[in-house]
């Protein structure tokens, strides 16, 4: 079986030798190992991939009594990770991410779609994956979300992908699926928050479109970063042109991110992230 180690710890003398170790003590082979120490708080990161037979709770078990009594240790398995797609009405996200999937692209199985507005219904079933509709007109917020959370929890997500999903989502839905929802904004944050960003840059004369997928949190497009990306443009570009190019970046970051994500790879610490390639 192979398994992938996360370990996080306060910075110590051997902590590679000790979490080997276990890997040693358990015949377990390492397969690849990544370490990052935060130099200004001291923290130790650590990402292994491992293959043998111990079972994953006298791994964990192990790890925790030779490491720092207040390290944080996961153990995942190599699979495809369940995840919900939230969306609006804009389709080059979502579309992307469904031929991804029927391509076995994507390290992860689409459970559902779900959307407060019916235009990508005929697209998702085309892709023979269940599309909700929960509409918010004439609902309260709070009313909103409690449906949203009824549909998304029936299908138990690992994650929620919100593929141009263009409700602001409230601190108490956040805190429901804390550090598992993914986002997507249409700029290089924090440049152009909120609304028309590809005028502003037309306005600004930019000479890059940029896209950023994030973790949500409770400020707005200011969560834990996990990937970032660029296009350049010119001055011939007009708000159009740039919305057109910007829709490709989005599409490319998003898909980055969400690989990283499903691969285990990023690991987040207050409000930044560590990528292992």
């Amino acid at each position: 079986m192979r398994r992938i180690v996360l370990v996080e710890a306060p910075d110590a003398v051997g902590l590679v030798y000790k979490t080997t170790g276990v890997f040693f003590d358990l015949a377990l082979n390492i397969v690849s190992t990544n370490e990052f120490v935060e130099p200004k708080e001291k923290r130790f990161f650590m990402r292994a991939e491992v293959v043998g037979e111990a079972d994953n709770e006298t791994l964990v078990s192990l790890l925790k009594q030779r490491l720092p009594e207040d390290a944080v240790v996961r153990v995942e398995t190599r699979r495809a990770k369940q995840i919900v797609i939230m969306a609006t009405k804009e389709s080059h996200c979502l579309g992307d991410l469904l031929i991804r999937h029927y391509e076995g692209e994507l390290n992860a199985e689409i459970r559902a779609v779900i959307a407060n507005h019916e235009v990508l219904r005929p697209l998702v079933e085309k892709f023979e994956i269940p599309f909700h509709c929960v509409p918010h007109e004439g609902v309260s917020r709070e009313a909103h979300e409690e449906a949203i959370r009824e549909k998304v929890d029936a299908f138990q997500p690992e994650y929620i992908v919100l593929a141009k999903y263009m409700r602001v989502l409230s601190p108490q839905f956040v805190a429901h699926y804390p550090h598992r929802l993914v986002n997507i904004h249409h700029s290089f944050l924090p440049a152009f928050i909120g609304a028309n960003p590809y005028r502003q840059a037309w306005q600004r004369g930019v000479k890059v479109i940029g896209a950023t997928s994030h973790f949500v949190t409770d400020d707005l497009d200011a969560g834990p970063i996990i990937a970032q990306q660029v296009i350049p443009v010119t001055h011939t570009y007009r708000t159009r042109d740039m919305a057109m190019v910007g829709r490709d970046v989005e599409k490319i970051t998003l898909a980055t991110a969400l690989k990283l994500v499903f691969d285990d790879r990023v690991m987040v610490y207050g409000n930044r992230t560590i990528i292992f390639d």
